[in-house]
């Protein structure tokens, strides 16, 4: 399959048409409407086999995952994801697996609205680059940057599946297949928390969405914010299986180092906390206070249970051979 009839078969006519795109797949650019009084959220995410997924991963499982971490960080803004971009690297055009990505892909689009309109494909080592838009109101984007002393640090859902996964793949862990399929479905299906995001615009003073890990995150929030913080382990909520299979030490050490989680982790002053404590369980929103913003510029202090607690590895980072 040659690259535009490769283009034409699987994406061009597929999936969402959203009425605010003017011109989609088929010329040299998108033409969109950004709705009127907001701000234009852009995001890019390159996704390496053998860096950020491995070699035998289900291809709709793929599809679905490469959209669900951009769609995490347009969540991590409080923006409402609209529009996505995809250039696929390709060893070769296997119609078979083209069918099954595409399917995983177009089955997130669809659930969260979202509308493909363009892309680029080529050949080489297997790799997916997604660049995905949205829009909040003029004003409203949740950034990095608003944390302040005394805030208090919330993240959503459970932590510590995706990583045990991981290192069941590298065995080394040993589970069942019931508990390494209960553990990979973190890993293959992030749910991105777009409605939690929205719904903390105007509450939440800071947000990320956890990717490096919660320690890693955390520290981002704090570089970018001017402060520091402290986080109470004990109240770190554990994932089923990875509390199942391992020791409190241990458990918690995935849950905090290593990432691929895409939770989203927030502050949120006193003012707002009962507001956004209740109303994002109203709608279903498992979410923790793990923690407080303090003063102490660029620190984090991690304790459990009142004491010091130490942590194995700090985060997952790009071009570090330690």
């Amino acid at each position: 399959m040659q690259e535009f009839e490769l283009i034409s078969h699987f994406f061009k006519g597929r999936g969402v048409a959203r009425k605010d795109v003017s011109l989609s797949i088929g010329d040299d650019a998108a033409l969109i409407n950004v709705p009127e009084n907001c701000q234009l959220a852009v995001t890019t995410d390159t996704l390496v086999e053998g860096v950020h997924f491995f070699k035998d991963i289900d291809p709709k499982a793929l599809g679905y995952r490469a959209l669900a971490v951009n769609l995490s960080d347009l969540a991590a803004m409080g923006a409402e994801p609209a529009w996505i971009s995809v250039a696929l690297t390709l060893p070769k055009a296997e119609t078979q697996w083209l069918e099954q990505f595409t399917q995983g892909m177009h089955e997130i689009a669809e659930y969260y609205n979202v509308q493909i309109v363009g892309g680029d494909t080529t050949q080489g080592p297997l790799t997916i680059s997604i660049c995905a838009k949205g829009f909040v109101p003029n004003g409203c984007a949740l950034t990095r940057s608003g944390a302040k002393n005394g805030d208090w640090i919330f993240v959503t859902g459970t932590l510590g599946d995706a990583g045990l996964a991981i290192d069941s793949k590298y065995d080394k862990v040993s589970l069942t297949e019931q508990q390494f399929n209960a553990a990979n479905k973190a890993f293959d299906y992030p749910v991105p928390q777009v409605a939690a995001g929205q719904m903390l615009r105007g509450k939440a003073t800071s947000c990320i969405d956890i990717s490096d890990g919660l320690i890693a995150d955390i520290a981002h929030i704090c570089q970018m914010s001017g402060v520091g913080a402290k986080l109470f382990a004990e109240n770190i909520p554990l994932a089923a299986t990875v509390a199942e299979v391992l020791p409190q030490h241990a458990a918690l050490n995935y849950a905090l180092a290593y990432g691929d989680e895409y939770q989203l982790l927030f502050t949120v002053p006193e003012e707002h906390r009962t507001t956004v404590e209740m109303t994002l369980k109203q709608y279903g929103v498992a979410i923790s206070c793990v923690g407080q913003i303090t003063n102490h510029v660029g620190s984090v202090e991690l304790t459990l249970n009142g004491k010091p607690f130490t942590l194995e590895q700090a985060g997952f980072e790009h071009f570090n051979d330690k």
